[in-house]
């Protein structure tokens, strides 16, 4: 009788202890299939999967982290089955880190454990270390004969293709190892050598063979690849000199280059060394729909390959390419392969004397009539703050970090920093954004990729200092992100590599469990030890307190216990107002401030998120607006209609949110800014003693309460009830779930196809007036 079938999404999913459990492991691949019924909004490659997860025969699925959208499906899955999407097999998600640092080691092998248990339970049997042992050996012996018919494509004479490659490597990933041994037989027998240029293959990995198809039809034979569907990770053999269980923890401690979240110069070098041992004529770099990560490759890789005289060719092409336009494109190449060289010059000229800006639409810096005087008070203090940080910057030591990394330890150690996407809000303010996307371009980096948090790179490139907003962004000595996106750390790691600056990167890790506390913003606040998984805090405390002596180090200021108690009392005072300042304009009818008051009145402080003025900011918010409750003062005096808005705010054009006020009646009373900081930051804590795991509850789940379908479409629910919202207005960073979970609660949503980047506003404002008239 053959053994059940465990499906698994991920290169991570350890299949031997899969099979050790008494499994057949088929990893799924996705293909070019119509989106699945119900997941409007999801990638063709995510709606691909479920649709595989839903109609399959499985005993178990297994998703691993792998890419940010592998870890998402885990979340979806999860929000289908708690809607009745229909998900029947048993899920889990293996919330696997790549990286040697004692804290990782100790989360993977936590995380290990727990699968290893989820196996047994379901499989109804104990996995033993010699049951292991022997999977390992086994699982290593088929890896060799498949490394040996792989070879062939790397002779002189290419002896199997491309496609015959992959084709092999996700047959042996979908069947039981006796089978897939007759596969690479057969592969064996039927080689013969094949004509055409030697291409190498990087960027997206490539789930199905159509794109390796249409390449070699136009005359190529690909003979290596290094992406996590390719040769790389499928010959990668585990120690067998090692405890099984352990040997399968070690795999993780070095990254395969192709990892989402690994180092562009790292996948670059040993990408070089594989072109040049292949003798190839050329790289392909292929970014296929949905990739985020490998764009940022393209420069570090542009650079390697001509450090070993191959060329590099950069093609962005659909799953199912069209074969006569690429193979078009391909023959130019060849005709000129330096044709693709990096683009130059690095920067945009700067403007000369007398000269003028394109002029942006008429929709972009529409000035917002404010409601409240603390707004524009916070504003001009943020230039004079601004103004002085610069002057500490010149000095150094000067910090740039994401919002979703923490801030606190650098307030208590006196280092000035700025918060990136702050920048970036300024940046869209000032109409720079285009300017800074050409920036981008110039220097070899996508513009197109996590554009909002990019604008700090692009500041780095820019020489017009005289047209920089509020007079440049001054360059880095510390770099910080948490590694919540594909796109982030490679991003940073160019940032890092453009200005010398040391990177401080935080893992991310992922919600493992089926089950959740759905009202989460009740729980956090107070037990938030008892709400969350342990193994995330432990990881995120541990990564925390290992920066503290390396910022030591780079700075010469020392860690101060006491005082960083006392930045994290400063912070929880300063959410508590926030927390009244949202309750507040809730419960109020008419609503005595909109967004575009509390969008600024909030974040300007956030930015100094653990400082007496930021407290105090919050403070003079909260008693402001309860001064106009008292005095029945509104935003909207004609107030007939409430919205919510959902996404980043529309910096560059806050006069949006007052378009229809005088029309309409119609007020925007709602964004995430103020409904999270009232809901997402507090922490309580006793001390020394747990303050730096409560800094780490607080940002262990930041980016749940936006993204994670579950968290994130219950609270969104929950506000958009207290606020008595009529409708919601959403932009495309808007997570689809969250909009079908305040559509179920009866709010209608109207979906923008744009950024908050976007110089579109004008072109979608009659949709927002139908869309109000119909509400």
């Amino acid at each position: 009788m053959p053994a059940p079938i465990l499906a698994y999404v991920g290169a991570d999913i350890p299949r031997e202890l899969v099979a050790a459990a008494g499994f057949t492991p088929v990893r799924l691949a996705a293909d070019a299939a119509p989106k699945t019924e119900g997941l409007a909004g999801q990638t063709p490659r995510t709606s691909g999967l479920v649709a595989q997860v839903r109609n399959g025969a499985f005993a178990g699925v297994a998703i691993g982290h792998g890419c940010v959208e592998d870890a998402q499906l885990f979340s979806v899955l999860r929000e289908l089955s708690r809607v009745g999407g229909g998900v029947a097999a048993p899920v889990a998600h293996l919330d696997i880190l790549h990286g040697a640092e004692s804290a990782i080691r100790a989360y993977n092998r936590a995380r290990l454990t727990n699968f290893k248990a989820w196996l047994e339970a379901l499989g109804g049997q104990a996995v033993t270390a010699d049951a292991l042992r022997a999977e390992i050996v086994a699982s290593n012996a088929q890896r060799r004969r498949l490394a040996e018919v792989l070879a062939l494509r790397g002779e002189k004479a290419p002896r199997l293709s491309g496609v015959q490659a992959l084709d092999l490597i996700r047959r042996v990933s979908q069947a039981p190892r006796e089978e897939g041994d007759r596969a690479i037989e057969a592969a064996r027998a039927e080689s013969r050598p094949l004509p055409g240029r030697r291409v190498l293959v990087t960027g997206s990995p490539h789930e199905t063979s159509a794109v390796y198809a249409a390449i070699e039809a136009a005359g190529c034979v690909i003979v290596g690849e290094d992406h996590d569907w390719g040769e790389p990770s499928a010959v990668a053999l585990l120690d067998e000199s090692l405890d099984p269980f352990d040997a399968l923890a070690a795999r993780w401690e070095t990254p395969p280059p192709s990892a989402p979240t690994g180092s562009s110069q790292v996948r670059a070098q040993a990408l070089a060394a594989q072109a040049s041992a292949l003798d190839v004529d050329a790289v392909l770099h292929i970014r296929l729909p949905g990739d985020e990560a490998s764009p940022w490759d393209v420069a570090e890789t542009r650079r390697a390959l001509a450090a070993v005289g191959k060329p590099l060719a950069t093609l962005r092409l659909d799953l199912i390419p069209d074969t006569a336009d690429l193979a078009a494109k391909l023959s130019a190449f060849f005709a000129n392969p330096a044709g693709q060289a990096a683009p130059e010059p690095r920067a945009a000229k700067p403007v000369a004397d007398g000269a003028k800006r394109p002029v942006a639409a008429a929709n972009v810096g529409r000035r917002s009539h404010k409601s409240l005087t603390s707004t524009a008070d916070f504003a001009t203090w943020q230039r004079d703050w601004f103004a002085e940080v610069r002057r500490k910057a010149a000095e150094g030591p000067f910090a740039v970090v994401n919002a979703d990394a923490p801030q606190e330890i650098l307030r208590a150690m006196d280092i000035p920093y700025v918060v990136n996407q702050w920048w970036a809000s300024i940046v869209a303010a000032k109409q720079r954004g285009r300017d800074y996307a050409a920036l981008l371009r110039a220097a070899d980096y996508p513009s197109d990729v996590e554009s909002y948090s990019a604008q700090g790179l692009a500041a780095a490139l820019d020489t017009d200092v005289e047209a920089a907003p509020w007079g440049g962004l001054p360059k880095p000595d510390i770099l910080a992100l948490t590694a919540g996106s594909d796109a982030g750390p490679k991003l940073f790691e160019a940032w890092a590599r453009e200005t010398g600056a040391a990177l401080f990167a935080y893992a991310r890790s992922i919600e493992g469990r089926w089950d959740l506390p759905l009202e989460w913003w009740s729980d956090l606040p107070e037990r938030w030890e008892e709400t969350l998984e342990a193994e995330r805090l432990d990881l995120l405390t541990a990564q925390l307190e290992a920066s503290i002596p390396r910022l030591e180090a780079i700075t010469g200021r020392k860690f101060d216990p006491a005082r960083f108690v006392e930045v994290m009392n400063l912070v929880n005072e300063q959410e508590d107002y926030y927390r009244r300042t949202r309750d507040l304009i809730a419960a109020t009818h008419p609503a005595p401030a909109g967004i575009v008051d509390t969008m600024p009145a909030t974040m300007v402080p956030q930015w100094h998120r653990g400082s007496v003025w930021g407290r105090d900011a919050a403070k003079r918010f909260y008693e402001e607006v309860a001064a106009r409750v008292e005095a029945g003062e509104a935003a909207c005096p004609g107030e007939k209609i409430r919205l919510m808005w959902v996404g980043r705010g529309l910096w560059s054009d806050m006069g949006f949110y007052q378009r229809w006020e005088e029309s309409h009646g119609a007020v925007f009373v709602w964004s995430m800014y103020l409904g999270l900081a009232a809901d997402g930051y507090l922490r309580s804590f006793e001390g020394e003693k747990d303050a730096m795991r409560a800094l780490a509850a607080r940002f262990v789940t930041m980016g749940d309460e936006l993204r994670m379908p579950t968290w994130a479409g219950a609270w969104h629910v929950k506000e958009a009830q207290a606020h008595g919202v009529h409708g919601a207005v959403a932009i495309d960073d808007a997570d689809p779930f969250v909009l079908a979970a305040l559509e179920r609660a009866g709010v209608p949503v109207l979906r923008l196809p744009m950024s908050n980047m976007s110089l579109e506003g004008d072109a979608l404002e009659a949709a927002v007036t139908a869309f109000i008239e119909g509400l």
